[in-house]
């Protein structure tokens, strides 16, 4: 397969919410199907090819740009001939505020056209028209910086920020009862702003963000399963596959193996003359 990817940091301003950008150029003469395990951010995906969605949380579909939800379950993407686009992480509060305070179903991937957003519908092409990836992530970053640096942006609650970063800051591991002690919230009006906001449950996005730890160890290639397991505070090796099967849809041995290929946002970072700092 032909292929070339262009990893870049966003711009200062934007990185409290913006993880990485990703330009990529692919063909292929036969189908390449990738797992898009859950992870600790969320992809806005913007392609200029159709490619094929498909995974327990939604039935076959085709299309070139999308915007994915935080989720505690896979997404299979398959495509055949050329692939390329723009690829942005964000974590799950910048999801929320690039989307105007919209939070996408569990599971879910709308097209961009689906969005009601004729600036992010439309960006696809303006990218595809760019002459090279510095144009195409400068454009990238005006639109973002539009949405997620403006006074007037809907923001999440200073309390939920608080409890994704410190769910982010521990792989997932502290309880919603001292999540809801911190926020001074009582658990139950945690955990209803809490789904509103990053679209999981605090427990749920704790799940995910440790599963997110253990399957860049694992995708690393170099740890032994059960080391992966003690580190990501698992109770043993066989408690690590269980939740690989659950979150994942395979073992832990089969997800290294297929993990070979295309970047991750936990795996690539922006090489010389690739970092985008304001």
């Amino acid at each position: 397969m032909d292929a070339e990817y262009v990893p870049a940091r966003p711009p200062a301003a934007l990185r409290r919410y913006v993880l990485r950008y990703l330009g990529y150029r692919e063909h292929s003469p036969v189908p390449v199907r990738r797992r898009q395990a859950p992870a600790a951010g969320v992809a806005l995906i913007l392609g200029f090819h159709p490619m094929t969605l498909s995974g327990p949380a939604l039935g076959p579909a085709r299309a070139a740009a999308f915007a994915g939800a935080m989720s505690d379950t896979w997404v299979l993407t398959e495509f055949t001939g050329p692939q390329a686009g723009v690829q942005v992480d964000l974590t799950p509060l910048g999801m929320f505020m690039l989307l105007g305070g919209q939070v996408l179903p569990t599971g879910g991937v709308p097209a961009l056209d689906q969005l009601s957003d004729p600036v992010l519908a439309a960006l696809p092409d303006r990218l595809a028209a760019a002459p090279g990836w510095a144009e195409r992530f400068a454009l990238v970053s005006g639109v973002l910086a539009d949405r997620l640096l403006d006074v007037r942006a809907r923001r999440p609650a200073p309390e939920v920020v608080h409890a994704w970063d410190r769910l982010a800051a521990t792989g997932g591991r502290v309880t919603v009862g001292r999540l809801a002690a911190e926020t001074g919230w009582s658990r139950r009006h945690l955990q209803a702003r809490f789904s509103a906001q990053v679209g999981l449950a605090p427990r749920t996005a704790g799940r995910v963000l440790r599963f997110a730890a253990a399957s860049r160890l694992v995708g690393g290639g170099r740890i032994p399963l059960a080391e992966v397991a003690v580190t990501c505070g698992y109770a043993d090796q066989a408690h690590l596959s269980r939740e690989f099967r659950a979150l994942a849809g395979t073992t832990p041995s089969s997800y290294r193996v297929e993990g070979e290929g295309f970047p991750s946002v936990q795996d690539v970072t922006p090489g010389p003359g690739q970092d985008l700092r304001a």
